[in-house]
């Protein structure tokens, strides 16, 4: 794969901070933006206030984060000098009532910015600063104020989100998935034809099978067609010529890169609405298991932990656990060791993506650890997938 990455991302990046992500869900499950979480590693951390604003520009170079500092120092600093790009900014209730933030507070209308009230201060917040907030981060089954739209945060599980949706909430900053996918008793699984196209090319392309019965296969579904040579030309993953056809992408990528494509594929062309939060996580976890393995000099294992990640939210997409799963689409077996065994040499890697997704200090610490991995490197890796994953949308 080429680099397009950004200058400002190419380097460990804010060593004192550990970054978080994820997704903003509106009430028809579409990904509404992607929720950056900066949590001190030490109380005394000072992270370096140009490096956050150039990685956060580069992250998200058309801006529409939302950007939630743990930590008043590091929230100041943001007020202060928030990004350039029209953001979102979390802000705790306490801090909003707070007189010495009001004038930064009330100035990030006026340059484009929103806030983000997390909480519910004990009186009246001033009327400037109270215009820059039309969101507020509570319970679910707490009212939000009148003019304000209830969103709620740190929510797992599908029903979990419906739940929150079903008590009012606006938006949810969570995840729909919480451990790995369990059947319900009774439960029959449709695959559908579209996904079976692409099951099907993978088995092709694994058993080596010549080019024109690969096209023939990948024909019946045009639109998979089209959207396989869009992932193909896209930045993100520039080539260094255009791909014109499936013909033209074989004899450029050869039959074992080709796989990833394909894989990219099928964890992203689910027509069912409810699975675009889980495809946006897939789709990260994939690139932040290659970033964290840029390291290593084999090309094929990276592949393979890009395929790994990627494959983590399968068994939610496709409704069947691991072990069946992967019986009727071949991946490599580090892979497998990971997801139906949990074992093998990528499985600390993903157990690292987990507790990033997560926000959890205490596992991000421990899984960072045994890797031997900085924060700095860790938040580098973190940026430069949630960059590339923008480009693929």
């Amino acid at each position: 794969m080429s680099d397009n990455t950004p200058a400002a991302l190419d380097h460990a990046i804010l060593p004192g901070i550990a970054l978080g992500y994820s997704p903003v869900i509106d009430r028809q499950r579409a990904i509404a933006g992607t929720r950056l979480t900066l949590v001190p590693l030490r109380p005394d951390a000072k992270p370096d206030h140009a490096e956050l604003l150039a990685a956060l520009s580069a992250t998200f170079p058309k801006g529409g984060a939302v950007i939630s500092p743990q930590g008043e120092a590091l929230l100041t600093a943001l007020l202060a000098q928030p990004p350039a790009e029209p953001s979102q900014i979390e802000v705790p209730a306490f801090i909003a009532a707070d007189p010495a933030h009001a004038e930064a507070i009330a100035a990030l209308k006026g340059a484009g910015h929103r806030g983000l009230l997390k909480g519910l201060p004990n009186g009246p917040l001033p009327a400037a600063v109270a215009a820059v907030f039309k969101q507020v981060v509570l319970e679910p089954g707490q009212a939000a104020p009148a003019g304000t739209e209830l969103v709620c945060a740190g929510i797992r599980g599908a029903d979990a989100v419906d739940a929150a949706f079903n008590a009012g909430a606006h938006n949810v900053i969570g995840w729909t998935v919480d451990g790995p996918y369990e059947p319900t008793s009774g439960t029959k699984t449709e695959i559908a034809a579209d996904l079976q196209v692409i099951m099907e090319l993978i088995s092709r392309v694994d058993e080596g099978e010549d080019v024109e019965r690969l096209e023939q296969t990948l024909k019946r579904d045009p639109s998979l067609a089209f959207k396989l040579l869009r992932y193909m030309n896209s930045a993100a993953f520039g080539l260094p010529v255009e791909v014109s056809s499936f013909r033209h992408a074989i004899m450029l990528l050869g039959y074992a890169r080709l796989k990833r494509w394909l894989a990219l594929l099928l964890t992203t062309a689910s027509k069912d609405h409810s699975m675009r939060p889980i495809m946006f996580g897939a789709v990260r976890r994939g690139l932040l298991m290659e970033e964290l393995a840029a390291g290593i000099q084999e090309r094929e294992q990276r592949d393979e932990m890009f395929i790994c990640g990627l494959f983590s939210l399968l068994d939610h997409m496709l409704k069947s656990p691991f072990d069946k799963l992967l019986q009727s689409i071949p991946v490599p077996e580090r892979v497998r060791q990971a997801l139906v065994d949990e074992t093998g040499p990528f499985l600390p890697y993903l157990e690292l993506v987990r507790a990033i997704e997560s926000e959890s200090v205490f596992d991000y610490r421990e899984r960072a650890d045994a890797l031997m991995l900085s924060a700095g490197e860790i938040n580098a890796c973190v940026l430069r997938a949630l960059n590339k994953a923008t480009q693929l949308e």
